[in-house]
């Protein structure tokens, strides 16, 4: 009669029958997970990076092709195995030990490339080389090239031709003008009907003029409005040399032709291109998100009484980023600095502007 196990063994078996439960529940568990996972996938594909389709491969490897089809993983096992040889191909065709190759043109001196080619539309790519050797860089001419041509950008004669229209703007900043219509529905007695604003922005210094409102914005109605914009001595336009505008045909050739008469360049955008009218389009944006766009008309007078409001608190009450943030037309401080503090309120209370009132 054999002698009873002793109690460690007793003790080691019971704890590897546990662990082997516990392994089976989480892997009942894993089972059922995978098998929602991929029925809420179902269609979609998954993509694995080369590092995780290579981690995969190891540890599908290791498991073996029947434990990975009892499991149900969300990549097949024949897909698994296909990744694990490509891993061991790899470890044998020494792609770790290929070295990169002819070094790149550093992002730096490539950027560098870009730049003198747009701010100097007329520089070949001779001329960069020289003015990158001017700065200590040695790069080839055809380099240049290469740089340019990956970036879109066309050789000197045909980058000549074109001027950048960041670049006009700048040229001609003082003297630029442009020019957009914006809508806004008013209750009347014949119900809801469209006003038309046409206004005018001075792009140097944001002045914007507000130009006329209509119903009927005719040819009749808009020379009339041209012949006041003209006007040498209180014209908008009357120290103004280009007048921006979009394709509206609202602006006919009429009034085109009387603008230009008075000496002035009509500058007609290309079709859908408001980025190119940015400065209007802007104001557009903030006169409607800041007032019109949360009232209700009744009555033109109503609409009249708001935009001019508005226009009074955007010249002298507003801060333009695009002018350091600060006013376009300051008014002289006369207070202390420890005077008391002042709200002065626009639209009922839309619009407010705070100041130090003067003793």
């Amino acid at each position: 009669m054999g002698s009873a196990p002793p109690l460690l063994t007793i003790l080691l078996m019971a704890v590897s029958g546990w662990v082997h439960r516990r392994q089976l529940t989480v892997i009942e568990f894993l089972q059922v997970e995978n098998r929602l996972l991929k029925e809420r996938m179902r269609g979609k594909r998954i993509r694995f990076t080369d590092a995780e389709r290579a981690l995969l491969a190891r540890k599908a490897k290791v498991v073996g092709r029947k434990a990975l089809l009892d499991l149900g993983t969300l990549v097949t096992p024949d897909t698994l195995m296909r990744w694990h040889r490509r891993l061991v191909a790899e470890k044998w065709n020494f792609t770790h030990r290929r070295g990169p190759g002819r070094p790149g043109i550093m992002r730096e001196i490539a950027d560098l490339v870009v730049r003198m080619a747009q701010e100097n539309r007329g520089w070949g790519y001779t001329r960069i080389q020289g003015a990158l050797g001017n700065l200590h860089h040695k790069v080839a001419r055809g380099t240049v090239a290469n740089v340019l041509k990956r970036n879109g950008i066309e050789p000197a004669p045909e980058r000549g031709k074109r001027t950048a229209w960041s670049t006009f703007l700048k040229a001609h900043w003082k003297v630029l003008a442009a020019s957009d219509f914006f809508s806004v529905e008013v209750w009347t007695a014949r119900g809801l009907v469209t006003h038309y604003v046409l206004f005018v922005i001075s792009v140097a210094d944001r002045v914007v003029h507000i130009a006329g409102i209509t119903t009927r914005p005719d040819e009749a109605w808009m020379l009339q409005v041209a012949r006041n914009l003209i006007d040498e001595e209180s014209g908008a336009l009357a120290s103004k040399r280009y007048l921006i505008v979009d394709r509206d045909t609202k602006y006919t050739q009429r009034f085109r032709t009387l603008v230009e008469e008075s000496g002035l360049d009509v500058i007609r955008l290309p079709p859908m291109s408001p980025n190119l009218n940015a400065y209007a389009e802007r104001f557009v944006r903030s006169i409607k998100e800041e007032s019109l766009g949360r009232m209700i008309f009744v009555g033109q007078a109503s609409l009249r009484r708001a935009i001019g409001e508005y226009m009074a608190h955007y010249h002298e009450e507003r801060n333009r980023q695009g002018l350091n943030n600060t006013l376009i037309r300051a008014k002289p401080r006369d207070a202390a600095n420890d005077a008391l503090i002042h709200r002065r309120q626009r639209l009922g209370g839309m619009l407010n502007y705070y100041y130090r009132a003067a003793a």
